[in-house]
């Protein structure tokens, strides 16, 4: 009689345990709130990060247009880029450069060597004109700054902020972005285009 009692008091228990549906709602939302959370914390940052490039991209326009002429001021240029780019990820650390050429056709263009060994580089005694002016063999002939009156100048911004909208969810959610952006301008010939140089140099 003790042992039916028991497994009847038990039977009911779980009877009634199966049909209570009491903290259901509760249960529900904890497995739902980090699928939910990752997806809106990602949207969040996605468009930040759409934003920030966009912003980017027009800055970099405009501020290497802006050096581009006989009284651009490349100081104030960039300070330029960098207020606009912290109206959109505030605290970000924005880094520029520029390298001129003295026209499209050069841009990345080595300068002239005797590649006798066929190596594509300049080494063992080769000869080569040091076109920059540098004092090196450069496989790239571009100079680092703003250049001169009518040089070919590549203006380019690096962007790296950490995002308004970190996801803990996510390995690497809160790690900071880095977005570039660059801009291709040729200087008004307010003066006359300096040429490269001829000097000859040999390389090791």
């Amino acid at each position: 009689m003790t042992i039916r009692t028991a497994n009847t008091g038990l039977r009911g228990l779980l009877t009634n345990l199966s049909k209570d549906q009491r903290g259901t709602t509760v249960m529900e939302f904890g497995l739902m709130v980090t699928v939910f959370m990752t997806l809106l914390l990602g949207l969040f940052d996605l468009g930040q990060l759409a934003y920030a490039n966009a912003i980017l991209r027009g800055a970099t326009q405009d501020a290497a247009r802006d050096s581009s002429l006989e009284t651009g001021n490349t100081t104030t240029a960039d300070a330029a880029v960098t207020s606009i780019i912290r109206t959109v990820a505030p605290d970000a650390t924005v880094t520029s450069s520029r390298v001129s050429y003295f026209d499209f056709e050069d841009v990345e263009r080595p300068e002239s060597w005797n590649d006798e060994n066929d190596d594509g580089s300049c080494n063992d005694g080769e000869a080569y004109v040091d076109e920059n002016g540098n004092g090196n063999w450069d496989s790239d002939i571009g100079v680092s700054g703003n250049g001169g009156a009518g040089d070919v100048v590549i203006y380019t911004v690096t962007v790296t902020y950490d995002p308004l909208f970190p996801n803990p969810f996510l390995p690497g959610g809160a790690r900071a972005r880095k977005i570039t952006s660059s801009a291709v301008k040729k200087n008004q010939p307010f003066a006359d285009q300096a040429n490269y140089g001829s000097d000859a140099g040999i390389c090791d």
